[in-house]
């Protein structure tokens, strides 16, 4: 491949179509597609600004939108410490294998790190055996000891419209 030019910085609301589009191409490639209800306008008015839900960064080379992290500030009330929680990590197929991925979580870990934070933690979805390879090769184990539960759609609305007693 030619020489390149990477640029990694972050995401605006005026990035929310593009990173909507990498999440819905996420999930196809995951076979989820059908799960997402997040639309652009959700994103943009929800997050990716500081003291939103949740911040982003973007990936471009030569100017063209080529990859994204979404991230949130987590505090882990275990170590006293606060830590920052990778949500989504894309990078276009078109792109693969430059280490924008790699660059990108080095990008956020350095973001964490820089307001206080002693760790980083994500998901993989359990068949995304390549994303657990990647993570793995960076120093992002998988630790067995954890286990993530979740409530979601009816199960929520039974949850929290249930009696506290």
């Amino acid at each position: 491949r030619p020489l390149m030019s990477l640029l990694i910085r972050d995401a605006t609301p005026a990035d929310a179509e593009a990173i909507h589009a990498a999440i819905v191409a996420m999930g196809e490639l995951l076979g989820t597609a059908h799960k997402i209800e997040s639309t652009p306008e959700i994103l943009a008015s929800e997050g990716l600004a500081p003291g939103r839900a949740f911040e982003g960064l973007v990936a471009e080379v030569d100017g063209t939108f080529a990859g994204m992290c979404l991230y949130l500030p987590v505090f882990s009330t275990w170590l006293g410490k606060p830590s920052v929680y990778v949500q989504d990590l894309y990078v276009d197929e078109r792109f693969r294998g430059m280490k924008i991925g790699e660059a990108l979580i080095r990008r956020v870990a350095r973001i964490g790190r820089a307001r206080g934070a002693s760790h980083l933690r994500l998901a993989v979805d359990l068949d995304n055996t390549r994303a657990q390879a990647f993570y793995e090769r960076l120093g992002v184990a998988h630790y067995a000891d954890d286990r993530i539960h979740a409530a979601y759609g009816e199960a929520f609305d039974r949850l929290s419209e249930g009696d506290e007693r």
